[in-house]
């Protein structure tokens, strides 16, 4: 069925490739922007649940994010995997090597910071980064600030508590990415990357190092081949760590959340930090979260600790990033991530508190 479908998917033409590519991408949008009405049909009506009750809560979530998050891991990898055919990853990793360590951090860490990707959609460019044989450390720094630095918190901060703070939320996420990713790049830790990573590259250029001239119906089957083969290591995975957010979505009651958030407590900070990672959101998603919490009289560094938590170590991601990092590099990854997420929370809440 498989070979079905990517055989009906390799048009014979550029204008045929086009002309497919946009009916599916017409169809995904238009199935994406419905998903809510959807889910609320199919829960609420169809199967007559209460949308007050817990259960009817936790299924509507599962019911709507599941199909949303497959849809935007899918449409990401795709366009990530076209923009791959036109870039020369060997080019870009011959001038991340000439700048050197800390440098190439920073590059990363800055093009993470103003990427609007969420923790999924990133993960695709560090395949295709790692492919390329970009130093892994750098490409961590990406991976770090991408889903972390998010231009909608951003934007929430600037407005409830001012420039300083917001600037503040922006270095503390970068100085996160530069020196989580320097760290782990010393530590020599590329036998602990999935083997298929690195045989993922797009080649840009021909053995004489001339462009190789690749049609769109190329770099749309390429990417379609992509799509499929990422999107069938994960999707179980996505729907389990989807489900136990869902659980936690709807029979954890949000004043449970916020009684631990407080300043007064050491632990405020690490328990944010622990309630976030089950949950999957976007920062859009999880901004309302945010402020309802700030709101009941949470701590705003517990508070951005959570979010930080939930955008950038959510379970979802952890689930993916097992399909290309072996057990002993994610874990090393979720450890640095998490002490500069506690660093960051309690810094606000000294300053703040």
């Amino acid at each position: 069925m498989s070979t079905q479908i990517s055989h009906f998917l390799q048009p014979s033409s550029d204008r045929g490739a086009f002309a497919l590519v946009g009916i599916i991408g017409a169809v995904g949008v238009v199935a994406y922007m419905n998903l809510k009405n959807i889910a609320d049909w199919l829960t609420y009506t169809l199967m007559g649940l209460n949308p007050d009750s817990q259960f009817g809560e936790a299924l509507n979530f599962f019911i709507y994010d599941v199909p949303k998050l497959l849809i935007l891991l899918a449409g990401m990898i795709f366009l990530i995997s076209v923009v791959h055919s036109f870039v020369d990853l060997e080019r870009v990793r011959e001038i991340v090597e000439k700048r050197g360590e800390g440098t190439g951090n920073v590059m990363a860490a800055l093009f993470g910071a103003v990427t609007p990707f969420c923790s999924c959609s990133s993960v695709p460019l560090f395949i295709g980064f790692v492919g390329a044989r970009i130093p892994l450390g750098i490409t961590f720094s990406f991976l770090i600030t991408s889903p972390m630095m998010n231009q909608v918190a951003l934007v929430l901060l600037l407005g409830l508590f001012g420039w300083e703070i917001a600037l503040l939320y922006l270095l503390s996420g970068i100085t996160i990415g530069v020196v989580a990713g320097m760290i782990l790049g010393r530590m020599k830790l590329e036998r602990y990357v999935e083997d298929f990573v690195f045989n993922t590259p797009i080649p840009t250029t021909s053995e004489s190092g001339e462009p190789v001239k690749i049609s769109w119906r190329e770099r749309f089957g390429g990417a379609w081949e992509s799509t499929e083969e990422i999107v069938r290591r994960v999707w179980l995975y996505v729907i389990v760590g989807i489900g136990i957010g869902a659980f936690i979505h709807g029979f954890v009651p949000e004043d449970a959340l916020s009684s631990v958030m407080g300043a007064g407590a050491w632990w405020s900070v690490p328990a944010s930090v622990v309630l976030g990672i089950p949950l999957y959101s976007n920062a859009a998603g999880i901004i309302p979260i945010v402020s309802a919490l700030l709101e009941k009289g949470a701590a705003l560094g517990s508070a951005l600790a959570f979010m930080m938590s939930v955008i950038a170590l959510s379970l979802p991601e952890i689930i993916i990033l097992r399909r290309v990092l072996k057990p002993r590099l994610l874990a090393i990854f979720v450890g640095v991530v998490a002490l500069g997420i506690l660093i960051t929370g309690y810094a606000f809440n000294l300053l703040i508190g």
